[in-house]
């Protein structure tokens, strides 16, 4: 009988340490993404994904994370433990090897790899009316967002590149540079963004006497997008407005081994999913083009081969190809 029971308890312990087993295979692997303010387009962004995986069967899950920025997030995906990807402006490469002094974040920099292409962001300029143009800027006080934002790494570029120089650039966030604006005590503010943006929709009207300001710099827009604000875009706009756009970037590391198999997955679950992103995710998921060809940027050879797409030829590095030569001349430096 005592072997019968010991037979029994065996194969009792055999179910279970084969169940814990099936569990642990069966457990997703995690990725990390780090977006931005928890009031904008690129933690939304991050969110649908999230969602999309839990309804997926590629077998990872995301856990999504806030950040001051994309200078911060350029960090994060070289140090932080559990955030393999971030999203960026698409600038922001231009801004590290041509502006930012730090070496350390060159370093990190030259290794970044583009995911996918994401979006459109508009450059909005809020300013007085009588600043009738960007080049109007020049002896102004100009809030340029907080330091290491992407409204703030844009809006260097910009002045450097068109050799404007404000009385005065004022580091803060968006909502207290509008509350300064609508005070008198500066003159203009940078914000990058998709339109149409909230903070503009809800929070300026037509009595307080403010207005896009349009950016027709040759210099500005050979090397960014030319787009436009539509008229009646926010209530106190009643004409269409020139400016210059950024896209988007969903951008990883160069890793290796698991963490390279992994984000390729990731990329391969949504460009999978695309069509459920359109239908259930943020608004501008309908501008996405996953195969928009992004000038400067070399896309991930990991992702490359999830997706079966031939490897990228062999190109410089960021800091050396045709478009960060290009930038270069313009900054004259």
């Amino acid at each position: 009988m005592g072997s019968v029971r010991r037979i029994i308890l065996l194969a009792f312990l055999a179910t279970v340490v084969l169940s814990a087993a099936g569990g642990l295979e069966a457990a997703p692997a995690e990725l990390g993404l780090v977006t931005g303010g928890e009031r904008g387009t690129y933690y939304q962004f991050g969110l649908d994904v999230q969602r999309l995986l839990k309804q997926d069967t590629s077998g990872l899950a995301l856990n999504v994370y806030p950040s001051k920025g994309s200078v911060e997030n350029i960090y994060a995906v070289f140090q932080r433990p559990g955030a393999q990807m971030g999203i960026v402006q698409s600038d922001v490469l231009a801004f590290v090897f041509r502006i930012q002094s730090d070496p350390v974040l060159r370093r990190i920099a030259r290794k970044v790899k583009m995911v996918f292409p994401l979006y459109n962001e508009e450059i909005h300029i809020l300013g007085r009316k009588g600043i009738s143009d960007f080049d109007d800027l020049a002896d102004r006080r100009v809030a340029i967002g907080r330091e290491g934002s992407g409204t703030y790494l844009t809006a260097r570029i910009l002045l450097k590149m068109a050799d404007i120089a404000p009385r005065e650039t004022v580091l803060i966030d968006t909502d207290e540079a509008l509350a300064e604006l609508k005070a008198g005590r500066i003159d203009a503010m940078f914000y990058v963004a998709g339109y149409p943006v909230k903070l503009f929709r809800e929070k300026v009207a037509t009595e307080d006497g403010l207005a896009l300001v349009p950016i027709l710099n040759k210099t500005v827009l050979e090397f960014y997008e030319r787009g436009e604000i539509p008229a009646g875009t926010y209530g106190w706009q009643p004409t269409a407005v020139t400016t210059a756009a950024i896209k988007a970037v969903l951008v990883s590391f160069d890793f290796r081994r698991a963490d390279c198999d992994n984000v390729g997955r990731f990329a391969q679950a949504v460009s999978r999913g695309m069509d459920w992103l359109v239908t259930n995710g943020h608004p501008k998921w309908k501008a996405v083009d996953l195969e928009y060809p992004l000038r400067g940027w070399e896309q991930y050879d990991c992702v490359r081969k999830y997706l079966g797409k031939p490897a990228s030829p062999s190109v410089r590095q960021a800091s050396e190809n045709p478009v960060m030569d290009a930038i270069k001349e313009a900054l004259g430096n």
